[in-house]
């Protein structure tokens, strides 16, 4: 398995985190997304979005982190990272695609770059655009998370391994995380465990 990867990417982040948790050796290639690597020519031969990451597996190329994170508990069932019972999934999607959709994709890298540099805004404006998305969402996981030992269960699950990215990236960009004493919790819990920990960015 090689992974396509940029160790801050959230998306990266949560693939990581699902490769370690099952156990599973991969090869990860780093890319420089500020200095546009991720679009160059060779590389959207692999990802024709010029996203990171990508997964190649034995000649199979996948983009898109739920995309992968569904092919690698379709070839590797253990540990579950998306439930199979369909209440457990849809509670479990529910909240993950709270961060996938409604946080990380208007706060991704080029949408800051579009803000800064089509749109005229200073770092000031970008931080301050940043936090609120978070905190919108952050507002919404509060409420739906459980008072659970991790935020997927008894175990990590598929919610964590969004959770934990994006309260790195919370930290990143100051967000007061006061209001959000649950999603704090939980985010910092499953953070301690080594498959996460190993998978993780530099410190901040």
């Amino acid at each position: 398995m090689i992974l396509h990867d940029f160790p801050v990417s959230s998306a990266s982040f949560r693939v990581r985190i699902v490769l370690n948790l099952k156990g599973l050796t991969y090869e990860r290639r780093n890319y420089v997304l500020r200095d546009g690597e991720q679009r160059a020519p060779d590389y959207l031969a692999i990802n024709p979005a010029g996203f990171v990451p990508a997964l190649e597996v034995d000649g199979l190329r996948i983009g898109q982190s739920l995309a992968i994170i569904d092919y690698l508990d379709a070839i590797c069932p253990e540990p579950r990272i998306i439930p199979l019972d369909a209440v457990a999934r849809a509670r479990a999607l529910e909240m993950a695609l709270t961060i996938m959709c409604e946080i990380h994709p208007i706060n991704n890298l080029r949408i800051l770059q579009y803000l800064e540099h089509e749109m005229n805004q200073d770092k000031t404006a970008i931080a301050a655009w940043y936090r609120h998305w978070v905190e919108q969402g952050f507002t919404t996981l509060e409420t739906l998370l459980p008072d659970t030992l991790f935020a997927g269960g008894d175990a990590p699950n598929i919610v964590d391994a969004c959770l934990v990215p994006q309260m790195y990236n919370a930290r990143r960009f100051k967000v007061d995380l006061t209001p959000f004493p649950r999603v704090t919790t939980l985010a910092d819990r499953a953070a301690a465990v080594p498959a996460f920990a190993s998978a993780a960015p530099p410190p901040l």
